[in-house]
């Protein structure tokens, strides 16, 4: 009998990129086609991509595409991957739009795409891969059990257990249970949070936080700064606009683009009289208005970035407006959001951010909810995944508490 092979050509040993390959006899799926940003020691570079050389000279194994979510860390580079190999692309509706976006910039044309469910089942080759919703910070999130001759293999994809959440995407903690009764040879686990303790805060604090702040900013222009593929927590955003009547006016190539994406699904739900051009914001007063924005993590070219420099001349900000960081930076790019918060002071404005009020919950499980994960899955194996490698080793040492022999935790490197 063949063996059941698992690479990660992303993923292990650093945050983004993500790339996992399961391999068993002539049949190859791949899961996930992310990018990272590069880091300081990369000048010149835009952005950093895995090495596909291995899956082009096996493209002909290659059964399918299987895509957990929607992030640029799990999507970003499905177009470079596309150039090099053919296969269809599985995912949920949502991510499949962002995809599609990618792809019609790319002008690729005549791939398979195809829409799945929470349940959804899908044969490939070898594989039988189910799908099985999650919570995290985009809808359409899914965790994957893969059916294989050697055993059941799952892969937790992006996930936290939030037992409040805004919108329909549950974390389906029972068809896990049932999965894990089957008996689990291997689980591949994220590993973001796995140094905090507790449970992450729902995303519908965010939501009751935002509704305080909107209360006592009543007389100042709102500007928020989020990820524009959080939905639930637009929807949140466009709820409250509509509560103390206010219009939304969306900037930013990617809030723009995802927005209208989302409102076309129903994914978005709003009526469309709220929303207006950021050309024409000068026609209503401060109070009457909300802007969302990209830039929460400091991207330099940014709509918030050049705002906050002074460089962008559709919103000239001043102390009459306040000002929302809907996020927390992630390693290595503190300091370019510690700038602009500071020349967001400079101009007056009043800034909130997520040291000041919960205006920002994770979208990845903490400590106790990677015990959850793992009580209900009980694999025979374990592969940490999704983090640098103290989150890996951090990780390893939580499933040892759990009772797993270390013998059975796999540290796993980047490669073929």
């Amino acid at each position: 009998m063949d063996n059941l092979k698992i690479s990660f050509l992303g993923g292990v040993n650093e945050i983004g990129k993500n790339m996992t390959v399961l391999e068993y006899g002539k049949d190859m799926i791949i899961i996930d086609s992310g990018l990272s940003f590069p880091d300081e020691a990369m000048p010149g570079v835009d952005l950093v991509v895995q090495d596909v050389s291995y899956l082009a000279a096996n493209k002909s194994k290659i059964r399918g595409i299987f895509i957990t979510h929607g992030h640029e860390d799990h999507i970003g580079s499905i177009c470079y991957l596309l150039d090099h190999i053919k296969a269809p692309i599985y995912a949920s509706r949502v991510t499949l739009g962002l995809i599609e976006n990618k792809l019609r910039e790319a002008k690729k044309t005549n791939i398979m795409l195809k829409s799945i469910k929470s349940g959804s089942v899908i044969v490939a080759g070898n594989f039988k891969v189910e799908f099985i919703s999650v919570t995290h910070s985009i809808p359409g999130a899914m965790a994957l059990a893969i059916t294989t001759p050697a055993g059941i293999a799952v892969h937790t994809g992006d996930f936290k257990i939030d037992f409040t959440p805004v919108g329909n995407d549950i974390c389906d903690l029972k068809r896990l249970a049932e999965i894990g009764k089957k008996g689990v040879t291997l689980l591949m686990c994220e590993s973001t949070n796995v140094e905090r303790e507790g449970f992450s805060m729902s995303e519908s604090v965010v939501g009751k936080t935002m509704d305080g702040l909107f209360a006592k900013l009543k007389d100042k222009r709102i500007i928020i700064a989020t990820f524009a593929s959080n939905v639930h927590r637009l929807q949140q955003i466009l709820d409250l606009a509509v509560k103390y009547k206010r219009k939304i006016a969306f900037t930013g190539r990617s809030m723009v683009n995802v927005s209208d994406m989302a409102i076309k699904l129903g994914e978005l739900k709003c009526d469309k009289e709220i929303i207006v051009d950021i050309e024409k914001i000068e026609k209503y007063a401060d109070k009457e208005l909300v802007i969302l924005s990209t830039g929460s993590r400091g991207e330099n070219m940014s709509a918030l970035t050049r705002m906050a420099s002074d460089n962008f001349p559709k919103v000239k900000l001043n102390e009459h407006d306040a000002v929302i960081l809907s996020a927390a930076p992630i390693p290595g790019n503190e300091k370019a959001v510690n700038t602009i918060i500071n020349n967001l002071y400079r101009k007056g404005c009043k800034v909130i951010y997520n040291e000041l009020a919960d205006v920002h919950a994770s979208g990845h499980a903490y400590k106790e909810e990677l015990k959850i994960m793992h009580s209900l899955i009980k694999p025979k194996f374990f592969i940490p995944v999704h983090g640098e490698y103290r989150h890996l080793k951090n990780h390893q040492m939580l499933a040892k508490e759990l009772g797993m022999k270390e013998r059975d935790i796999i540290i796993q490197e980047l490669g073929m």
